[in-house]
């Protein structure tokens, strides 16, 4: 792997500079197949150098660099030590990098690439990631499809390296929404409706609740009436409120368990409602609270204490905000599970809200909240379906599914399936992760179905058809013995961009880990399928004699394994034949 040829370009570096190693492994990275111009595999920048402090500023980098390459002597494994523009490139030994990165997968399978060296700085402590958390009482919205696949991909993700992870879903399970849905129902609800299509009818109730409110002032009454009511835990309003909550969340879960998505935790803002009352007062003990004219409570937030920027914290009649119940939260689960890191993971609009959070959690005086991180997110615009503009997610995985099983029916190299309808969904789901995938998660970016579901191009129907295609290759040759295999026989061209490629992949898991996006995996796979693809043609398992198969067995199924290992850090289940 990767580590184990740094480890040992480290080294030379190391006696050629006087440094540690440990200093040199991070500068040395592996080179993009796509970007190459020879064929060397590592690469050592001047620039990281310089800022090291491993070059003199006062002299001409270009010079050192060549002094340093004439200090560094190739051996049995670096073959060719050599000065490239503003570079050291390293070309291994192309028989012992296949043996090594082969037999690392064949041992490690899952664990190969997060055991690099490159994680060793990384604190692998407890990381809460909150994500998903739509709103009880309505169908699960299709706009908190990016929040769920997002947060399961940061929770993947953190997981792989070995930290300890906390999946939580907050629901918005409180306010003043409750109190408009509770009067609604009391007017226009139905106890039959609701056991034959529960959220569609509290869908439909609130709708209506809504639209009347437009014009009656006596609804609004009704539902601050009923909020206050739930506030006092008043049984009549909490009943029903429960009730709305339990048979939300059974929903859910269904929907859930289709994109193979788990929760540790299911919780809300109401677990907190008690909490932020203890928040206001602690707020108060600090000097931190005021009161406006209109009576409302506020946290001054401006650096000149001139109450130029604020944070509304508590309603005029003594009722909770959004905001008092993430800090709540934050407290508690601190308390609860003592993490190290917690990561929330909604749109970008909530991006002021949350710096509001974390300023106010600093005021108080937990220095936690440094380790607080928001992940922002873009919309999505276009998703439709025949029926028209999409509202609930349902409706884009029932689609996703139908456009899938007719392509996959219409395809010529489509297998007889034991089930069809199971995969469909599965490459379907895929398909609508690897659309979001692809670019900045902080961009929208429009929707095309057709798009989605192309088997050519850098979709997630081509990443799921790569992997299929290599299952049955592997499945033809099962009974072939790969105990053994001869690296040298790896030395054509597609052979080499495949292991060179694999060299990259703790670097770029390394960084994911940096910036939370998933697009660095997204185009590592992609590109890990178009070389596969170009294997497939030139490296031919039948026909070849039997060293040269079991070597080319050896190099696809690790291949396979790296795309199932990334695609499931992606949230995405492999399919074995489609």
């Amino acid at each position: 792997m990767a580590c184990f040829f740094r480890r040992i370009i480290a080294s030379k570096l190391s006696k050629a500079l006087g440094q540690s190693e440990e200093t040199l492994i991070s500068s040395l990275a592996a080179i993009p197949v796509s970007k190459k111009q020879q064929s060397s595999d590592f690469r050592l920048s001047a620039s990281s150098l310089l800022q090291n402090g491993f070059f003199s500023a006062a002299d001409d980098t270009q010079t050192q660099t060549e002094a340093l390459v004439h200090k560094l002597k190739p051996d049995n494994v670096v073959e060719e030590i050599s000065v490239g523009r503003g570079a050291i490139n390293f070309k291994i030994n192309r028989s012992v990098l296949a043996e090594n990165i082969l037999e690392k997968l064949h041992h490690e399978g899952h664990l190969f690439g997060v055991r690099s060296e490159l994680f060793n700085s990384l604190h692998r402590g407890k990381t809460l990631v909150e994500f998903s958390s739509p709103n009880i009482a309505k169908k699960f919205h299709a706009g908190h499809l990016r929040s769920t696949i997002i947060g399961n991909f940061i929770a993947n993700l953190k997981e792989a390296v070995g930290n300890d992870v906390i999946r939580i879903n907050y629901l918005g399970d409180w306010g003043m929404q409750f109190g408009l849905l509770g009067a609604g129902f009391q007017r226009f609800g139905s106890r039959e409706l609701l056991k034959e299509n529960p959220l569609q009818h509290l869908f439909d109730v609130y709708v209506r609740v809504n639209k009347e409110a437009e014009s009656d002032e006596r609804i609004w009454l009704a539902a601050r009436e009923f909020f206050r009511h739930l506030e006092q835990r008043e049984e009549q309003a909490l009943l029903l409120w429960q009730h709305f909550r339990e048979i939300t969340v059974r929903e859910y879960q269904r929907v859930y368990k289709d994109l193979g998505i788990y929760f540790d935790e299911y919780s809300g803002e109401s677990f907190h409602q008690s909490q932020a009352q203890d928040v206001l007062q602690q707020l108060k003990e600090k000097g931190l609270l005021k009161t406006t004219e209109k009576g409302t409570g506020v946290i001054d937030l401006s650096p000149a204490k001139d109450m130029s920027y604020y944070s509304t914290v508590v309603r005029s009649d003594g009722t909770s905000l959004y905001i008092t119940r993430d800090i709540a939260a934050a407290i508690a689960r601190k308390e609860t599970y003592g993490f190290d890191e917690m990561i929330y993971v909604t749109d970008k609009s909530q991006g002021g809200h949350f710096q509001q959070v974390f300023q106010i959690l600093l005021a108080m005086g937990h220095k936690w909240a440094q380790r607080c991180h928001h992940v922002p997110f873009g919309l999505v615009q276009g998703m439709k379906t025949r029926q028209g503009e999409v509202v609930f997610l349902e409706d884009v995985l029932d689609e996703a599914r139908t456009r899938m099983l007719k392509n996959m029916k219409e395809s010529r190299t489509t297998k007889d399936l034991e089930d069809p309808e199971g995969t469909a969904q599965k490459v379907g789901i895929s398909a609508l992760i690897v659309q979001d995938f692809k670019g900045p998660l902080i961009s929208d970016y429009q929707f095309n179905w057709n798009q989605v579901l192309q088997a050519q191009g850098d979709t997630g129907v081509f990443l799921q058809y790569t992997h299929a295609r290599l299952c049955s290759l592997l499945r033809t040759h099962e009974s072939s013995e790969e105990a053994t295999f001869d690296p040298s026989l790896l030395q054509e061209q597609s052979s080499i961009s495949i292991l060179q490629h694999l060299l990259r992949y703790d670097e770029v898991l390394y960084r994911s880990l940096q910036d939370l996006q998933p697009k660095h995996l997204v185009n590592f796979l992609m590109t890990l399928c178009h070389l596969v693809a170009t294997a497939h043609r030139t490296l031919p398992v039948k026909g070849s004699h039997q060293a040269q198969a079991l070597a080319r067995l050896r190099l696809f199924r690790g291949t396979c394994t790296v795309l199932a290992n990334g695609m499931r850090i992606l949230g995405i289940t492999p399919v074995q034949m489609m």
